[in-house]
């Protein structure tokens, strides 16, 4: 449980500071920690949930919120969540590693190659 608390802050911290929300490493480590895929996935929306709380605030603190365009992707990621588990629940778990496993290697190629504009 203490590697957990360890992997948290750490996370915590890569997280609230980038706005990636976090899942996209506590997946992976809840997977390579021997939780089933769907398990883990449910199980980072605890930890984004307190997390996303937390960076809220700490963000509003410093000022640094659009809250009409928050909002608006609020709505849209509430709707969209009430999807997700369902296809979740519908792929094999070798099919759901590879599908995000691609996303994460090509939003890191997207925001890599966008780094290198301008």
């Amino acid at each position: 449980m203490i590697t957990a608390v360890i992997l948290g802050l750490l996370v915590g911290v890569l997280s609230s500071g980038t706005g990636l929300g976090g899942g996209f490493l506590v997946v992976p480590l809840l997977i390579a920690m021997g939780k089933d895929v769907k398990i883990a996935v449910g199980t980072s929306f605890i930890f984004i949930l307190f997390t996303a709380i937390s960076a809220l605030i700490a963000h509003f603190k410093v000022s640094r919120l659009d809250w009409e365009m928050g909002i608006a992707l609020a709505v849209g990621g509430v709707l969209g969540a009430q999807l997700g588990p369902m296809l979740l629940q519908q792929a094999p778990d070798n099919l759901f590693k590879r599908i995000f496993s691609v996303m994460l290697i090509g939003t890191g190629i997207w925001l890599f190659a966008s780094t290198t504009k301008g």
